[in-house]
């Protein structure tokens, strides 16, 4: 969405919506980011939930060499809306009064309320033209995200020739996310990915709401499935991953880590803010 100096007196639930927002472009041979960029183009700012964290300092690290001529930011949403508008503030000095002084990047999985709460605040309170794009997923990288992370803790078969996994290790997954039941809900899409790729059954939970990860382990073992895993579909500065781990003990299944700095990040980041680069 596009929000200007004259957004600033709306209230932060009202701010104007943009109907469609550039996903993005993952192509083999096509750069997601411009190999040039002017002297004014917009800064990358990551909006992380939290303090402060490795995971997040990590992608904006590789999205800075893989992106030298980017100007790469971190906003931790903990520090509160003021702080992050008075970053967003800076950005816009020295650039042109009409420019878009950033394209800032919810560094989550899915819909997060609290998270685009604060960053709509923050942006209000700035006064300044920021674009604020759709959370990563759903993707079917993340999809491939989580298989990596399972496979890499034994929970699943490593998919080298993209086919499905014959014998897998476990018959059911749940993929476990953090937002509330909007973000359990969106994520639906992406186990649906998942349980492509896995070939086995996947559904979708809250860590932090209805449906819970037990409620998911009630619904995949009415259809039969008794060995469980659980995949945290978050980066990880947004979820609990120590809930997450104690919820799947519970119900005795295995658990993989977050999907953390995985390349699919770096390389959906990125996408999102080139494809805003084509609508400035």
């Amino acid at each position: 969405m596009h929000l200007k100096s004259a957004d600033v007196n709306q209230s932060p639930e009202r701010l104007p919506t943009r109907e469609r927002t550039p996903r993005p472009v993952t192509g083999r041979h096509r750069r997601p980011v411009p190999a040039q960029l002017p002297s004014h183009a917009p800064a990358l700012v990551l909006a992380v939930p939290g303090s402060g964290d490795e995971v997040s300092a990590e992608v904006a690290g590789a999205l800075s060499v893989e992106n030298p001529h980017v100007d790469v930011r971190l906003a931790h949403l903990d520090d509160g809306a003021e702080c992050v508008a008075k970053q967003l503030a800076e950005l816009a000095t020295g650039r042109p009064a009409d420019a878009t002084a950033a394209v800032v990047v919810p560094l989550v999985t899915g819909p997060y309320p609290r998270v685009f709460h604060i960053i709509r605040e923050a942006v209000a309170q700035s006064g300044v033209n920021v674009i604020v794009t759709d959370p990563l997923g759903p993707h079917p990288m993340l999809a491939e995200a989580l298989h990596v992370r399972l496979a890499d803790k034994g929970l699943a078969r490593a998919d080298r020739m993209r086919l499905f996994n014959i014998g897998a290790p476990v018959d059911g997954v749940i993929v476990a996310t953090a937002g509330g039941g909007e973000a359990a809900r969106a994520a639906e899409t992406t186990a649906v990915l998942l349980a492509a790729r896995l070939a086995v059954p996947v559904v979708a939970a809250s860590s932090d709401a209805a449906p819970s990860i037990g409620d998911a382990s009630e619904r995949l073992h009415r259809i039969g499935a008794s060995k469980l895993a659980v995949a945290p579909y978050v980066i990880g500065p947004e979820g609990d991953l120590g809930k997450v781990a104690a919820a799947a003990e519970a119900i005795g299944a295995g658990y993989s880590d977050a999907i953390g700095a995985h390349t699919a990040v770096v390389q959906l980041v990125a996408g999102l803010y080139g494809g805003c680069l084509d609508e400035i």
